[in-house]
């Protein structure tokens, strides 16, 4: 009886064990089929984080340094979830924007953290040295720059988006970038910079534009793009400038843009 008895008690325990890794199965398989829609989530929070952000910190393409270090904690937040975001299952467009946001976000972290900065060339390595959790990995701006934004995409609107924290960069713009509107930002903000005449400087008179040693440094981006720098800049300047006229570049202004 007791042999019998310990049989049937096996018996069970193995039944058990059985349905406990079916259930097991089922639930992985339930986690599996949810994880695309919890990545998707979270980077939407992103976007939505990032532009309450913006809109708060910026205004008329500057940033209010001494603010966000009072309320450290907001930018804080946003910088650790471009640490662990997921974005196995992003579409192009939403890794587009969110390396963009991303990028932006990371500029005026560093520079809050460190504020009061009169440039941020006076924190060593800004650019090209400081790394930074950036969806698991570890990049420098300028590496999530050229990696994740230039190479990948070739748009050289991207030139026009990012926060350099100068004065002479594009001004900011106060919202984040989300990817169903994406296409039409890029295009709206380009437009903004290049007819904007602090930052393509043209005289008439003098037959001469001075540009921004943006269109130097990048020279390649926008050749591969259209051709050259001055065919880039025509496609978007309301008045183009002629193909007769002197170019030069303008010093970069690297103190901080300020509020």
């Amino acid at each position: 009886m007791a042999l019998r008895a310990k049989g049937t008690s096996l018996a069970i325990n193995m039944d058990q064990n059985k349905r406990q890794m079916k259930l097991n199965k089922v639930l992985v398989l339930i986690w599996m089929a949810c994880m695309p829609f919890m990545a998707q989530a979270n980077l939407k929070a992103f976007f939505n984080g990032s532009n309450t952000f913006f809109e708060r910190y910026v205004r008329s393409g500057k940033v209010d340094y001494a603010l966000v270090k009072k309320n450290f904690s907001h930018v804080d937040v946003l910088y650790k979830q471009i640490g662990e975001e997921d974005l196995s299952q992003a579409s192009l467009e939403e890794k587009k924007a969110f390396y963009i946001n991303a990028y932006n976000i990371i500029v005026i972290y560093q520079v809050s953290k460190y504020y009061p900065l009169k440039s941020a060339l006076d924190q060593s390595g800004f650019f090209d040295k400081v790394k930074h959790k950036v969806s698991g990995e570890m990049l420098s701006l300028n590496a999530l720059e050229i990696k994740k934004l230039l190479i990948p995409f070739k748009d050289p609107r991207i030139h026009f988006v990012l926060a350099c924290a100068a004065i002479s960069c594009p001004p900011l713009a106060s919202f984040s970038y989300h990817p169903e509107n994406l296409e039409q930002n890029l295009e709206k903000r380009t437009i903004g910079a290049i007819n904007d005449p602090n930052f393509i400087r043209v005289s008439s008179q003098n037959k001469e534009a001075q540009i921004s040693q943006i269109f130097k440094w990048y020279k390649k981006d926008f050749d591969n793009n259209s051709g050259s720098v001055l065919t880039f800049i025509n496609k978007y300047k309301k008045t183009a400038i002629s193909s007769d006229y002197k170019i030069s570049y303008y010093e970069y202004n690297w103190s901080l843009n300020k509020q």
